[in-house]
């Protein structure tokens, strides 16, 4: 069996959408370690204290991929993304975010592709040929074959 990754972190205040997203990723076996937040003030709580950005926290291990919803109240996505952007380069390295939502705005695609940080912009819900699709892309060579 080829290498896991190490954590997936799943960024939505939709709690029905969470809870489909983690079971797919869950039936992928893709992942050693699933996360789940509700902001994007504590996703960047969550990054900020990981073990790659810590050294030392083995208990919250970084993401090797981020799914992240636009639209949530107090930090949206692009809240996020402006605050994540400030992060050290070798902080978010090797890090694939992925922009997942349910915006129909085409302006909101063309906004995600021009920012430097987001690897790829798809729309709700996940599916499992997405996280295929994803994984392929992506991390080819490190997923185990399904």
């Amino acid at each position: 069996m080829q290498r896991r990754l190490n954590c997936v972190l799943l960024i939505d205040d939709d709690e029905p959408t969470n809870f489909l997203s983690r079971m797919l990723i869950e039936e992928a076996n893709c992942t050693q370690h699933i996360q789940v937040v509700q902001s994007g003030q504590d996703a960047l709580s969550y990054i900020k204290n990981s073990e790659r950005f810590t050294g030392k926290n083995k208990n919250l291990p970084t993401p090797d991929l981020i799914f992240l919803d636009i639209n949530m109240p107090a930090m949206n996505g692009w809240e996020f993304l402006a605050k994540y952007a400030e992060l050290e380069k070798r902080q978010k390295d090797k890090i694939i975010m992925v922009m997942l939502t349910t915006s129909l705005d085409p302006d909101d695609e063309v906004k995600a592709k021009n920012i430097a940080e987001v690897t790829d912009f798809r729309r709700k819900p996940l599916t499992k040929k997405m996280v295929d699709e994803i994984l392929e892309t992506y991390f080819a060579g490190e997923v185990p074959e399904n």
